[in-house]
């Protein structure tokens, strides 16, 4: 994470010690990767929902499930698949029962822009329902906000609100009427804590998204930087290419490829660690293992921040 994000500006930043039973209600600019950004800076596990359409095989359902990520499905995705979120929001309450924390993206779609939503049902829906069953739930609105979904290396800005509890919500009213209220209070907060930015717009994009290092980190990371960008490069750049082509068409490219990268730069520098020492004997090829890692920090903190 300290790679692939250049810079994590946390608003609020105690809220990351909350105990659940909590419910974080976050719009959805960025694919799976707004979960993993969640769960690995709060101090508690965090489970999250994600598109039910990506567990089809037992697989995925196994591998999902061991990642803390539950399924919900879309009229999109099967009206026939409705039925299954009963499922999920019932694991969801066992995790509140349990003092869990959970994510939830009330707009209910991934989309590529600095912008929020309408918000869907989905939130409130579950919220009442763990109201209902006397669970001391909190709801607590949040903001992701990147200054990049194309490039390597991205500011996020995280904006956490203020929570929501029982006592906001008149829970005794009709469904629709305490839904709508819910939803009233969570969109109020929410258009606080996300950028509205035009996509056109580089030069408001550029005032509230970038960061522009410091001179002393030009001079002392320039090298660094430079060496980082030129031993990366056959890693990074046919992945990059490899999840274009299949991302063209969606929001994922950012997630999918902070995933192969996961999984393949340890691999690439264990490559080049062992080749080196099969070549010269010498066992401080080795510290490549800290070194390289470094000159890609390096050249995170000084690359360009924004999407052309």
């Amino acid at each position: 994470m300290l790679i692939w994000c250049r810079r994590l500006i946390i608003k609020k930043p105690d809220v990351l010690n909350e105990k659940g039973p909590l419910l974080l209600a976050c719009n959805h600019p960025n694919s799976f990767l707004d979960s993993v950004i969640l769960d690995s800076i709060f101090e508690q596990p965090v489970w999250s929902l994600a598109r039910g359409d990506v567990f089809k095989k037992p697989f995925y359902i196994k591998l999902l499930t061991a990642l803390r990520i539950l399924p919900v499905y879309r009229t999109t995705e099967g009206v026939e698949n409705l039925s299954e979120n009963y499922k999920t929001f019932d694991a969801c309450i066992n995790l509140f029962r349990q003092n869990g924390i959970v994510t939830i993206f009330s707009e209910g779609k991934c989309i590529n822009e600095w912008h929020l939503r309408p918000l869907k049902k989905g939130t409130a829906r579950l919220a009442m329902k763990a109201w209902e069953e006397k669970i001391p739930l909190r709801v607590l609105p949040v903001g992701i906000n990147y200054s990049s979904f194309r490039r390597f290396g991205k500011n996020v800005f995280l904006n956490f609100g203020e929570v929501i509890s029982m006592n906001d919500i008149k829970i005794n009213e009709p469904d629709g009427i305490r839904h709508q209220a819910f939803n009233d209070k969570l969109q109020q907060q929410l258009n606080q804590l996300v950028f509205e930015i035009p996509k056109a717009d580089k030069e408001q994009q550029a005032k509230k998204l970038a960061i522009k290092p410091g001179l002393s980190n030009k001079i002392f990371l320039a090298i660094p930087a430079v060496t980082g960008w030129l031993a990366h490069l056959p890693l990074y750049a046919p992945i990059k290419r490899f999840t274009w082509k299949r991302t063209e068409k969606n929001d994922h490219f950012d997630s999918v490829m902070m995933a192969l990268l996961l999984v393949t730069y340890p691999i690439y520098l264990l490559i080049i660690a062992f080749t080196l020492w099969f070549i010269t004997s010498c066992w401080w090829v080795f510290l490549l293992l800290v070194i390289l890692p470094f000159t890609a920090w390096s050249y995170v903190q000084l690359k360009p921040q924004l999407d052309r």
